[in-house]
């Protein structure tokens, strides 16, 4: 027996574990994972959890940390009449056309654009 180190009898009921034992690798089985849940919806169509946007004016993805993005809807109104005719035109502008300061040029720039096609 070596100094400094005790060695404890064992109970009569325990079992005797190896270093081995201790540190053997799960199965690899245990270790791969689980495949990835299919995004699916009620009628069993594949659904993107996440879908980009772009920006309208420069047609750069706009990324989810993008806080100073920003979504306007315009809406259309009747040439005849001048009321709102429950549609619209969705624009999504990125920080960066923001921040530049060009983001109402812009807009004024996608509807009237937009309005000429018509």
């Amino acid at each position: 027996m070596r100094r400094g180190v005790a060695r404890l009898p064992a109970s009569p009921g325990t079992r005797v574990r190896t270093f081995a034992a201790l540190v053997a690798r799960p199965s690899r089985a245990a270790r791969t994972p689980p495949p990835p849940l299919p995004s699916q919806n009620d009628q069993g169509q594949p659904v993107d959890l996440y879908i980009p946007r772009k920006c309208s004016w420069t047609n750069r993805l706009i990324e989810a940390f993008d806080k100073a993005s920003v979504q306007i809807n315009v809406g259309s109104i009747d040439a005849n009449t001048g009321l709102y005719t429950n549609t619209y035109k969705t624009y999504a502008l990125s920080g960066y056309v923001r921040n530049k300061g060009e983001s109402d040029m812009a807009l004024t720039d996608l509807v009237r654009k937009s309005d000429e096609a018509l």
